[in-house]
């Protein structure tokens, strides 16, 4: 599956959250400042044509859904920043936090536990 753009990830994200809707109902479920209706029926109809979103047809309107969860393009995105940003390195992706005091040494402790169980958090 391509990678989506930011506008895009703005328009999934609503999607998940919403689980369907017409474009007016999502664009009022959009942050401001709003987009205009035009500019996120393109959206949305590029993603269903990437794959991500389909619809069901009532007449002239079109009632979208997402097609792929949420969990599963975490994934995808994930692989590909560690590919392109990490050198295809967790440990390095770890390392990154870790300078950045994004993690402290209890939730290293707290990782190793989560890997000792075989990647069973909780």
């Amino acid at each position: 599956m391509k990678r989506l753009t930011r506008k895009e990830e703005e328009a999934m994200k609503i999607l998940w959250k919403a689980r369907k809707g017409f474009i007016k109902e999502l664009i009022d479920l959009h942050p401001e400042p709003k987009p205009l209706y035009t500019t996120f029926s393109s959206v949305i109809r590029g993603l269903e044509e990437k794959g991500y979103v389909d619809h069901k047809a009532y007449g002239k309107n079109h009632e979208y859904f997402p097609v792929i969860r949420k969990e599963e393009y975490r994934k995808i995105f994930m692989k590909d920043v560690v590919n392109d940003y990490f050198g295809s390195s967790y440990k390095n992706v770890v390392s990154f936090f870790v300078n950045e005091k994004k993690l402290s040494a209890d939730d290293l402790k707290k990782l190793i536990q989560i890997i000792e169980k075989g990647g069973k958090d909780g």
